[in-house]
């Protein structure tokens, strides 16, 4: 069973779900921002890191804001002989466009930049093909980007693993993000591979969008170790509710995005009254799983019945700022937030340092792997049945060999996940 996780950042947002969690165990993470969506992204997650790390307000003494600056650098960054720092990225696009504004932004801002050859990127989209992104450009380009990507590895004094931004509805972030995915778990097995996907609006942006879902999510579920998924609709919700923003952007939506991917991967102490950051940004059981009576047959739970609340198999919360080793956080530890199968002892953790997040005073996030992907997961499921029973647009996959098996596997191996889910 693969774990969906959702969390949220109390002082502006609403968060994630995934896959599989396990542990970064050393200290340098490689990340991997693939197509237009995972490159507009990952700049805003480099520069969000880079500027909490060099927040003036950080709340806590000098000698602990650069304990906390050196964790982030060495965990994100490399360090040029003239102080400039390096972000320990590769960026992929079969495009030019969009990385040539990543790579100028970075370098415009005189603070960080990406490094000089780790950029792939051609002439030719994908033309929101998944099926092109994955059977074409990935065989076509995989030494080319394996390459770099190893490059990068080597830079590394210690791999922690791998964080792939991507999303689901276009063809090169999702096809190409799912070939280069399955190589990094042939080539580093031990190191985790963590993709952070975006899901796209549910009113649609891409007319075979759900078929690149499907496609996408059932073949990372094979090769990633987590699913870090944001949803459009609910961070878009976030820019206006919350945020009071009246013309949206993408960038509005990205720089949330970021926010609360710093909010959770930043440094936090080792451990309860400890003052030392921890090597690991994540430290959910990536590897629980439920007991094989727990599991019902496929198809017979429906995703509709009604249920009490969200049911979790485990919970993180991370604080951060003033007054956070007083927090109450006792109410997630109650056993009826999980399922019956685990100990809340084994299913709730809380990480904790003084050191501020950005300009808040106090800040708190939440990830939660649960139930709340359920719906949307079987939404995009059932759209993308419909599409196929009717023969939709399959010739456009099937030219490029992923053939009506493939997507039959797809559809089985997502609908089983739902039914885990539900039966938490």
């Amino acid at each position: 069973m693969i774990p969906i996780l959702q969390s949220c950042l109390m002082t502006v947002a609403h968060f994630f779900e995934g896959v599989c969690f396990g542990l970064f165990l050393s200290m340098s993470i490689v990340t991997v921002q693939l197509g237009q969506c995972g490159n507009q992204i990952g700049f805003e997650v480099f520069d969000a890191l880079f500027n909490d790390s060099h927040c003036p307000r950080g709340l806590c003494s000098k000698r602990e804001n650069e304990a906390y600056q050196a964790s982030c650098k060495e965990r994100f960054f490399s360090e040029e002989e003239n102080g400039v720092l390096v972000a320990r990225a590769v960026l992929v696009d079969m495009e030019p466009k969009v990385i040539n504004q990543t790579l100028s932004k970075a370098a415009h801002s005189g603070l960080w930049k990406y490094g000089q050859h780790s950029c792939f990127c051609q002439k030719q989209g994908s033309g929101n093909n998944w099926a092109y992104g994955y059977s074409v450009h990935g065989p076509r380009h995989e030494e080319s980007i394996m390459n770099l990507i190893r490059k990068e590895v080597e830079k590394c004094d210690s791999l922690s693993g791998f964080f792939i931004i991507m999303s689901m509805a276009g063809g090169t972030g999702s096809g190409l993000g799912a070939f280069i995915t399955q190589n990094l778990q042939d080539q580093y097995s031990s190191a985790l591979k963590m993709n952070q996907i975006i899901w796209p609006y549910g009113t649609g942006e891409v007319i075979v969008q759900n078929y690149n879902s499907i496609l996408t999510l059932s073949h990372l579920y094979r090769s990633s170790d987590a699913l870090l998924v944001h949803e459009n609709d609910a961070v878009h919700k976030i820019c206006a509710k919350l945020m009071n923003i009246k013309q949206i952007s993408f960038c509005d939506i990205n720089q949330v995005l970021a926010h609360q991917l710093g909010s959770v991967f930043q440094p936090t102490y080792s451990g309860e009254g400890s003052f030392h950051y921890r090597r690991n940004p994540l430290g959910i059981d990536w590897q629980v799983r439920p007991p094989l009576s727990g599991l019902p047959p496929l198809g017979n739970m429906s995703v509709n019945k009604e249920t009490r609340f969200n049911t979790s198999v485990a919970n993180l919360v991370i604080l951060r700022g003033k007054d956070v080793h007083s927090a109450d956080v006792g109410a997630f530890k109650d056993p009826a937030l999980y399922t019956s199968w685990l100990e809340p002892v084994h299913a709730f953790s809380v990480w904790k340092t003084q050191r501020a997040f950005r300009k808040y005073e106090k800040s708190a996030a939440l990830v939660s792997n649960s139930q709340s992907l359920v719906k949307p997961l079987d939404m995009i499921v059932g759209k993308a049945w419909n599409m196929f029973a009717s023969r939709a647009y399959l010739h456009q996959y099937t030219k490029f060999g992923i053939e009506e098996e493939d997507f039959l596997d797809s559809f089985m191996l997502l609908e089983q996940v739902i039914a885990s889910y539900c039966n938490l």
